[in-house]
């Protein structure tokens, strides 16, 4: 029996997590709101409740997710510093859809070998997400797993939390025939399909770092952080323009997420070929040999965020979130008498 095994044998460095978490202390605190209590290093985010309490019926939404197989492509490419972005845009993308503020958000990093430098790589990314959406990294967790996971690699997992009024609540209550579904553009596949992403790169031999018809690096492009959408939205929302539904297109694509804004006896009709297909996102499906309908069903196909308007407020809906410096494309419509499913327009 040995005479001393010390947690660093183990295959646990705590010298390396302390590192790691001073490499971050700046970017965590460059997220801070207002209503953040207390520092980095605590056994808990504290995050101050008084302007909630001053709601007049304040609605808490809260969202978990994670970065997906997306990982492995970062890992492949070197390139650790926009997953955390993506992490981040699952969530707040998430709950953004009843219309919520996101507040805070806590990150979990599970890691075979704790390297320092790549695990600040890698939270740069979340609190950027973070800045972007306008909510505080509060908290999170580095933890090593020797034995469970190759020392290489990591994975990512999310928690954020935000508020609505319940009157402001956007929930498709008020769907009728006829309304507008106004998509907005995505920044390529975002953090979904890189399972079957990968198995094609395996597959057909594509090279990474090739170039994509003119279009860039296609590691770049595949690597591109899903867009976030949360401040266009909420000042849209301030405004007072009159959005009546609203869905993130993530896994299961458009076909598999519109339908989740819809109320009883509606059905929202598309047309797939209403909106530009980004050339990543068509390379990979003529790899794969998907169907258009396969694709529609795997991808966003280049729609990363619906929005459903009545018709004589799409003109202006639209004029904001183009001045917010969003591709806005009218993609489909609301159509009664249906049963809460998406209906595709015949594919030419």
């Amino acid at each position: 029996m040995a005479d001393h095994i010390s947690y660093s044998d183990s295959g646990v460095d705590i010298d390396e997590g302390a590192a790691a978490v001073e490499a971050i202390r700046a970017a965590v605190k460059s997220t801070y709101r207002p209503e953040v209590i207390g520092d980095l290093g605590g056994f808990g985010g504290l995050f101050s409740a008084g302007r909630i309490a001053q709601m007049a019926d304040p609605i808490l939404v809260s969202g978990t997710d994670g970065a997906g197989t997306k990982l492995a492509l970062a890992r492949e490419l070197g390139k650790h510093d926009t997953v955390g972005i993506d992490l981040v845009a699952m969530c707040v993308n998430d709950i953004l859809c009843c219309g919520a503020e996101p507040l805070f958000f806590l990150d979990y990093l599970a890691v075979g070998k704790l390297n320092a430098a790549q695990a600040a790589e890698i939270v740069s990314g979340i609190a950027e997400g973070c800045r972007q959406a306008g909510c505080a990294l509060i908290g999170g967790e580095m933890a090593e797993h020797p034995g469970v996971m190759p020392a290489d690699d990591y994975d990512l997992a999310g928690f954020c939390v935000g508020v609505v009024e319940r009157a402001r609540m956007v929930d498709g209550r008020d769907l009728a025939d006829g309304d507008l579904i106004l998509g907005l553009s995505s920044s390529g596949l975002h953090s979904n399909g890189y399972s079957l992403v990968r198995r094609v790169v395996e597959a057909s031999g594509i090279d990474l770092h090739g170039d994509l018809e003119g279009h860039g690096e296609l590691g770049a492009l595949l690597m591109a952080p899903t867009r976030i959408y949360v401040r266009p939205v909420l000042t849209a929302l301030a405004a007072g323009l009159p959005i009546k539904a609203m869905a993130h297109i993530t896994g299961g694509g458009i076909t598999e997420n519109l339908n989740r804004c819809l109320t009883s006896g509606f059905d929202a009709v598309v047309d797939p070929t209403s909106w530009p297909v980004p050339a990543v996102i068509q390379r990979v499906v003529d790899a794969a040999g998907l169907s258009p309908e396969e694709a529609l069903k795997t991808f966003n196909m280049g729609i990363g965020y619906a929005l459903v308007v009545a018709p004589d407020a799409a003109d202006a809906v639209q004029t904001h979130f183009e001045a917010a410096g969003e591709r806005v494309h009218s993609i489909g419509r609301i159509a009664a008498g249906g049963s809460q499913q998406v209906r595709l327009m015949p594919i030419r």
